[in-house]
């Protein structure tokens, strides 16, 4: 037989065996065995490692290799095209997209923080939004989070549960709001009654791994105990799809797999996790996996190993760890991040922290999809905190008295021809707030004025005092964080700055072009995605982006700027048809919701990656 033939035959057993689980759940005996080789079957052939959503996510229909074999195929999953062997593409995305629009969802969210009750950056603004917006699609969404502080307006459901958790039993409490459409449930107990969510004046809090191990355990029993008003005082049930958020609740699609299922509990439950930053990982001693109360062979997944040359290398336990996130990508049905280009960027040695080919193992179950904001709390046309209100059709007009307030604010020279520059960020290594720095003195050399709002590394804080001293007439240095502040900044600003070294998708950005503020942004992650680079002659540029050899630099920003700086002052108009394209932008939850459906569908489409 020859190889080609050979091939062939062996996709058509795949296929064959795919469809049939599809209605047989997986043996458990072989379960953790798939979950950890998972990482590793980039030898296969291709079609080989993909499942069905993945050739759905790419339009291709699961199609029989012979007429014999097409009586073993359930005839609703095979769509032939006597020509071609399969149906038109706009059939089949057609088909997909009826098919999808009848469909509702029973959700359940985890995260550590969800906007307005708590938020330390775009986590927050992620699990606040997007269930909102699923809401509104007509599915049924549950958010679950800590309850850091007593919470307005929700009720105490009198459910208790008894968890195992580090080597003794946790009760925890449900409070329940319904709001937006949405069932909002927070996680009641002592370890999270603390003015952080992730750190206090010390530093990070040193049982992080146990509260958020306990919230991974209280959110999987949340559908299963809370009683909902909007269900007539029914429990959501076990047919859900759970999305956990980053390393916090990491541990849910590991549990669902290794403590649950296997009890005959979630066996038709999906298991989402979506990755907003995957420098954080929730990596701690192996010595605590037996706090965890799992199997011992479901150490596995979790295994981690820092090189000898890593400074958390210990010769004691000979650099072994467990790794939380490394454990949700190997048993989550699916995986998401927060735009395309970040998704495409943590398959690579750059980007990945160490775990790029865990994730190269499963990007066929990879989808990128691009944040959102918030059009009820950043619009230039409602917003209550801005100077005056505007349009693209009064874009002129309404960021001019903007300007006007904010330099009156701030104690800058009033003069509506000089740039406004702003940046908005944490002052750490990420965001790129040293590259402002080293290039400060070329910036304000110029006639330009510049403001920056931001905290985190002291001597950054530091220098922002000491800069306002060296050029008291065109720099001025927010240290902490204002949400009205930072309006008006977005507002009062023409060019808004974002230098960032990685930036998985970014929300500032979007604020400005909905804004009318021209982006400068370095090409990393979700900026390349949501920024359109202006080059002469283009008529759909939204902003500058710079890309630099080795990653983010001084002069990449400083070419980028200046550029932007030039057309500001040497062709204004076509920097306010920048400007206006910006705001002419579609960033709405909305479409992200749309996103999430899609991903849903294919979760459902597949057995459970781990049954």
């Amino acid at each position: 037989m020859s190889q080609a033939s050979s091939m062939s035959s062996s996709r058509a057993r795949v296929q064959q065996v795919t469809f049939q689980a599809r209605n047989q759940p997986v043996k458990p005996a072989r379960t953790l065995q798939r979950t950890v080789a998972s990482a590793s079957n980039q030898g296969r052939p291709r079609n080989e490692t993909k499942s069905l959503s993945a050739r759905a996510a790419s339009v291709e229909v699961a199609v029989p290799s012979t007429e014999a074999e097409k009586d073993k195929f359930p005839e609703e999953q095979c769509v032939v095209d006597e020509d071609r062997g399969r149906s038109p593409v706009s059939e089949v995305v057609k088909s997909w997209e009826e098919s999808l629009a009848a469909k509702s969802f029973d959700v359940v969210f985890c995260a550590s923080e969800c906007a307005p009750w708590s938020k330390t950056g775009g986590l927050g603004d992620v699990v606040g939004s997007v269930p909102k917006a699923l809401a509104k699609k007509g599915h049924n969404v549950m958010v679950v989070v800590p309850r850091y502080a007593d919470y307005e307006g929700a009720a105490d459901t009198g459910v208790r549960k008894s968890l195992w958790c580090f080597g003794q039993e946790h009760e925890v409490s449900y409070h329940h709001m319904h709001q937006d459409g949405v069932d909002y449930v927070f996680v009641g107990h002592i370890c999270f009654e603390r003015p952080g969510i992730y750190a206090g004046e010390g530093g990070a809090y040193d049982d992080n791994q146990f509260r958020f191990t306990l919230l991974s355990l209280a959110c999987c029993e949340a559908p299963l105990v809370v009683p909902l008003e909007s269900r007539g005082g029914e429990v959501m049930g076990q047919d859900v799809v759970f999305v956990a958020n980053d390393w916090h609740t990491s541990m849910v699609p590991v549990y669902i797999a290794g403590k649950f299922r296997p009890h005959g509990v979630f066996r038709g439950a999906r298991c989402c996790f979506a990755i907003h930053n995957l420098s954080h990982q929730g990596v701690e001693a192996a010595s605590t996996f037996g706090g965890l109360g799992l199997p011992d062979e479901w150490i596995a997944p979790l295994e981690w190993q820092f090189p000898e040359w890593s400074d958390q290398y210990d010769e004691e336990t000979k650099g072994r760890a467990i790794n939380f996130m490394k454990g949700a990508i190997l048993t989550s049905d699916r995986i998401l991040t927060v735009s395309e280009g970040y998704a495409w960027e943590i398959t690579t040695t750059e980007g990945g922290w160490g775990l790029d080919s865990v994730i190269k193992g499963r990007e066929f179950v990879l989808d990128g999809i691009v944040n959102g904001i918030d059009y009820d709390v950043w619009n230039p046309a409602v917003d209550t905190m801005i100077a005056r209100t505007y349009t693209p059709e009064t874009l002129v007009e309404g960021k001019a008295a903007c300007k006007r307030a904010l330099q009156e604010e701030l104690g800058l020279p009033v003069r509506d021809d000089v740039p406004v520059i702003g940046f908005i960020g944490r002052l750490d290594y990420q965001k790129g707030p040293d590259l402002v720095k080293d290039a400060i003195h070329q910036i304000c050399g110029q006639d330009v004025q510049m403001v920056m709002l931001g905290s985190g590394d002291p001597e950054m804080e530091q220098w922002m005092r000491e800069a306002e001293g060296m050029y008291p007439g065109n720099f001025r240095g927010w240290v902490g964080f204002s949400v009205p502040v930072s309006h008006k900044i977005t507002a009062g600003a023409d060019i808004l700055l974002m230098p960032s070294r990685f930036e998985p998708c970014g929300l500032n950005q979007l604020y400005a072009m909905q804004y009318g503020t021209v982006p400068v942004v370095h090409a990393a992650g979700g900026l390349r995605d949501t920024v359109k680079n202006h080059e002469e002659g283009s008529n759909d540029s939204t902003g500058f982006v710079f890309e630099a050899y080795g990653g983010a630099n001084t002069e990449g920003l400083m070419w980028a700027l200046n550029q932007a700086l030039r057309m500001y002052w040497d062709d204004h108009r076509t920097f306010l048809a920048i400007a206006k394209r910006g705001m002419e932008k579609d960033f709405t939850w909305d479409t992200s919701a749309g996103r999430y459906e899609q991903v849903f569908e294919w979760a459902k489409m597949d057995p459970p990656h781990c049954a």
